[in-house]
């Protein structure tokens, strides 16, 4: 076979269709449109929801929840990963997940879950452990080490409300 010989399989290519283009096409003169209303129209047609004006489904169904803008979403990571992918006396840090191909970001962090068996002594780094997973890798001669709560702490300092009031000032 040549490059010029080469073709698309049989029937994986199909022409489009030219609507308006005489009554032997089948979609000339209307061009599938039919006669009249707003839906033949040039931009016509009724947008996404709109139910022909009963009262559509998103505003007889009631308000549910909330969505919590502030929420943090952890990458998530069992033990028995950590297992398969790290070699024994390695630390395990959000970088080191990363590089293995074990999460593709960080998000807000990382959570060590329990789910599966440890036999390697690692050096775990994350943001927050499960309590099965930390003695889980304690149990295998590990260590555990827990970052960003003091960051946390620093945050949650820096965000305190200043009253200015000028008779009395406080910090509340």
């Amino acid at each position: 076979m040549k490059l010029h010989e080469l073709k698309p399989a049989e029937g994986s290519r199909k022409d489009r269709n030219r609507v308006g283009r005489g009554i032997g096409s089948g979609n000339g003169k209307t061009s599938g449109r039919g006669h009249k209303g707003q839906k033949a129209r040039s931009g016509g047609g009724v947008r996404p929801g709109f139910e022909g004006g009963q009262m559509p489904i998103y505003r007889r169904l009631p308000k549910r929840g909330f969505k919590n803008i502030w929420a943090k979403k952890y990458a998530e990571v069992n033990v028995e990963t950590l297992e398969k992918k790290f070699e024994n006396g390695a630390t395990v840090d959000p970088v080191a997940l990363v590089e293995a191909g074990v999460l593709k970001n960080v998000l807000d962090g990382v959570r060590i879950l329990g789910n599966g068996g440890l036999t390697k002594k690692l050096t775990v780094v994350a943001n927050g452990f499960t309590k099965s997973a930390e003695e889980k890798i304690k149990a295998a001669g590990g260590t555990v080490e827990l970052v960003g709560k003091a960051e946390e702490a620093d945050s949650e300092a820096d965000n305190k409300k200043v009253n200015v009031d000028k008779k009395n000032p406080e910090v509340s």
